[in-house]
């Protein structure tokens, strides 16, 4: 299977079950909360998403390969546990540099909202 297919599954069921084979152990991580290297990293943040939020979704949109890059077009969305249960959305892309053996070796997420977009929407949301 290749790594394109591999990624619209991990996207399917994000964060559940998500393939950490395909990252380089080193591999740098960038959001426009973290910024970190290495894959036990990067899983310990899948791992906070699927125990903290509600409901985690990752829609794919988009998924394209260009040479040694691959770009992502999503939207992640999930309910705060907090006592109305806000449903936040954040739509954004990704993009996946791979190195000569096909493992990913830089994964940046970038945002189409604002961080403080995001935490209107905490309060702006209607309940579900």
């Amino acid at each position: 299977m290749d790594i394109i297919e591999i990624l619209k599954e991990d996207y399917q069921r994000f964060p559940a079950n998500q393939t950490y084979s395909i990252y380089a152990p080193d591999v740098y991580f960038q959001d426009p909360l973290n910024k970190f290297r290495g894959v036990k990293r990067y899983k310990g943040m899948i791992n906070f998403i699927q125990t903290w939020f509600l409901n985690p979704k990752m829609d794919l949109h988009n998924i394209q390969c260009l040479g040694n890059t691959i770009k992502t077009e999503w939207t992640l969305s999930w309910n705060t546990p907090i006592p109305w249960k806000p449903r936040i959305s954040i739509p954004g892309w990704s993009e996946l540099t791979l190195n000569s053996d096909g493992l990913i070796i830089s994964h940046i997420d970038y945002w189409n909202c604002s961080r403080l977009d995001v935490v209107k929407q905490h309060f702006l949301s209607s309940k579900n």
